[in-house]
């Protein structure tokens, strides 16, 4: 009879856990959704007022388009060091060219497909030298999205092995918006043959 009592405490106790977590894990989600929108909500307040915005008919600017946020594109990738950087030269939208210096791999699955995608150090003097850059195409680019890719901001992290690619935040280049602009394109390498239906859509 008492080991009767025992299983049904550990079954009891284990079903508890699982609502537990269950019901934390969609707190999570619900509010990193919300911190989502009010990243977007912020972007197009910029877009519509700030001078720096790329944006030239403002009086008509009715925000950008967006995928829903998708918390299976927030991905933790492996992340590989480059030990013998090289300088990789990228070409521009207006014929241009761009050098960078390799930093790191960042690899995962999605769709069943392995990834793996090249991470760039800005090399220019100014205030944005050695940050990291990201530049990526994928099976949506020129159809649901912008044709020359779409960017997605990277922190360095010493010492890691994995790092965040969260999809949900891919943006386009000004060049998107405004052709006047000079943007990067992406290296061969980070033309992704899985559709990521995350982030910036095509801007109308």
């Amino acid at each position: 009879m008492k080991s009767k009592n025992i299983i049904l405490l550990i079954v009891v106790t284990a079903i508890i856990a699982i609502v537990f977590y269950s019901f934390q894990g969609s707190q999570d989600d619900e509010a990193y959704f919300e911190q989502i929108q009010k990243e977007r909500k912020e972007k197009d307040h910029f877009m519509r007022t700030a001078k720096e915005s790329p944006i030239t008919d403002k009086e008509n600017f009715k925000g950008l388009n967006y995928f829903k946020a998708d918390i299976r594109f927030k991905i933790i990738a492996d992340l590989t060091p480059i030990t013998e950087r090289k300088a990789v030269i990228l070409a521009t939208n207006d014929g241009k060219e761009e050098r960078y210096l390799e930093y790191a791999y960042a690899s995962f699955t999605l769709d069943g497909k392995e990834n793996k995608l090249l991470i760039l150090e800005i090399m220019d003097m100014g205030p944005f030298r050695g940050k990291l850059f990201l530049a990526f195409g994928d099976e949506t680019s020129a159809v649901e999205t912008y044709g020359a890719g779409r960017y997605l901001d990277i922190n360095k992290t010493p010492g890691a092995t994995t790092i965040t690619l969260d999809f949900n935040k891919a943006y386009n280049p000004y060049c998107a918006y405004n052709h006047t602009f000079s943007c990067p394109l992406p290296p061969r390498e980070n033309l992704l043959t899985v559709a990521i239906r995350a982030g910036e859509k095509n801007y109308e």
